[in-house]
């Protein structure tokens, strides 16, 4: 199989190392591609700038649209996951492609949920902020579109090379806000890549999965768990009302079971697995 990966960069590159070794002819497109892995063949394009996109590789049998903002503003967010993907719709269009999937990662940001609900893929979706607004405007770009469309919504990514959370508890700087458990929902690189390879293979999926693990989790607990491993003193608390360790989500816990359905089974099922691995790695 021919497949395109817009955006082949952190979870990009792991996913077109699973499909060159599963023999598929990958292409990893971005404004620079130089550093691709081994195997995947380089596009220099930019999704935000259509005439880029004039001469993409022929029959391709699947699509993976991973592209990322390059800043935290609205209109950053909108270039990469409205205009972006309209671009490249068109440009498949423009060039008679018929492509048996085109995929797209989200994020659960498109949850507006913030007091510890339970979320699935069929819970209401009313995003409290512009990150959300932009990934579900893409989300229904391409489910209104005439290509087979897949979306991914996937918790907070970590792995080898994000590793901000175990730092901040390694120097003291994570803090633990107060009132009720802060739910978190979050999924390993090679997961993430695992989830998408597996959802490529799948005969029949369904439209939209949640890519997280299979713990959400309190931030309090996961912080504890980290400064016990690291046998430094646990997390001092911050006053309610802040995101005392990076932007806050709002406090939700996502459900996995259709993606457990399917037949994906995780490498690391919690984040007990994902961070030990990544400790232990030191």
């Amino acid at each position: 199989m021919r497949v395109l990966i817009a955006g082949c960069g952190y979870v990009g590159s792991a996913l077109a190392r699973r499909l060159v070794d599963a023999k598929c002819e990958v292409f990893g497109l971005r404004r620079s591609p130089s550093g691709l892995p081994d195997g995947v063949r380089p596009i220099a394009a930019d999704l935000s700038e259509r005439a880029t996109l004039r001469a993409l590789p022929a029959d391709l049998g699947a699509v993976v649209y991973m592209a990322a903002a390059d800043r935290f503003d609205e209109a950053a967010y909108k270039a990469a996951y409205v205009d972006g993907l309209r671009n490249l719709l068109a440009a498949l269009e423009e060039q008679r492609q018929s492509p048996r999937q085109i995929l797209f990662t989200s994020s659960t940001a498109v949850y507006g949920q913030s007091e510890g609900e339970w979320v699935d893929e069929t819970s209401p979706t009313a995003p409290r902020g512009f990150s959300g607004r932009c990934l579900l405007e893409g989300e229904q770009l391409l489910l209104a579109s005439r290509y087979p469309g897949l979306v991914v919504r996937l918790g907070g990514i970590y792995g080898p090379g994000r590793t901000r959370l175990i730092e901040s508890v390694r120097s003291g700087q994570a803090r633990l806000r107060e009132g009720p458990p802060h739910y978190t929902n979050r999924i390993h690189r090679d997961d993430c890549a695992g989830v998408l390879g597996h959802l490529l293979d799948l005969e029949g999926p369904q439209r939209i999965y949640l890519g997280v693990d299979c713990e959400p989790a309190d931030e309090a607990l996961v912080l504890h768990w980290l400064a016990e491993r690291l046998g430094v003193p646990p997390p001092q608390r911050e006053p309610e009302g802040g995101a005392p360790n990076g932007r806050s989500s709002g406090s939700k816990r996502a459900a996995n079971d259709r993606l457990l359905a399917s037949g994906y089974r995780f490498i690391y099922p919690s984040f007990r697995e994902g961070y030990g691995a990544l400790l232990s790695a030191v």
